[in-house]
């Protein structure tokens, strides 16, 4: 594994890669997102992350309807997101994530940025996405970045995720802007 890069990186060494999940890019991602919520999760539900991370198979994150994006800076993946159809409308955001040694430098704004770009390419006019109620972070990211609150969903015995969606603008509205 390549040893990230500890110190800011000029945006103009960043770039960002709509790959495969099975990239083997992705891998560090996934291994990280798996440690993360067994980390935080893993006394409320029965199951492992493996078993979250791997419910939806890779083709729900290939285009048509869905993308997989990573963000490099100097050849290392310092952050990545996805999204998969939810409804003919609506993007379904998932798997939204930092390197944990590049955390606090915006880069989960930069992720949601580049997602809704895309989402909106695809002709999506509208976001979904949960987070797990002990992601505060990510709760004050899509409240900041102008999601909407919506109602607690229970998914399990005693867990309930936070969700959110926004409407994205149309993408003739996006380029006149």
């Amino acid at each position: 594994m390549t040893e990230p890069v500890k110190s800011r990186t000029d945006v103009r060494d960043r770039t960002f890669s709509y790959v495969a999940p099975g990239d083997e890019r992705a891998r560090f991602l996934f291994h990280d997102l798996e440690r993360e919520y067994d980390s935080r999760y893993a006394d409320l539900l029965a199951e492992p992350a493996t078993t979250e991370l791997s419910r939806y198979p890779d083709s729900h994150f290939l285009p048509p309807d869905g993308a997989f994006l990573l963000v490099e800076e100097l050849g290392v993946v310092v952050a990545g997101g996805a999204f998969m159809r939810y409804d003919e409308q609506t993007a379904e955001f998932k798997r939204i994530w930092t390197h944990p040694e590049h955390r606090r430098r915006g880069l989960s704004r930069v992720v949601l940025a580049e997602l809704e770009a895309e989402a909106t390419r695809r002709g999506y006019r509208r976001v979904f996405l949960t987070t797990g109620p002990r992601q505060p972070e990510a709760q004050a990211l899509y409240a900041a970045s102008g999601y909407t609150v919506l109602p607690l969903l229970p998914i399990a015995d005693g867990f309930h995720v936070h969700p959110f969606e926004k409407d994205l603008p149309l993408a003739t509205e996006r380029r006149a802007s």
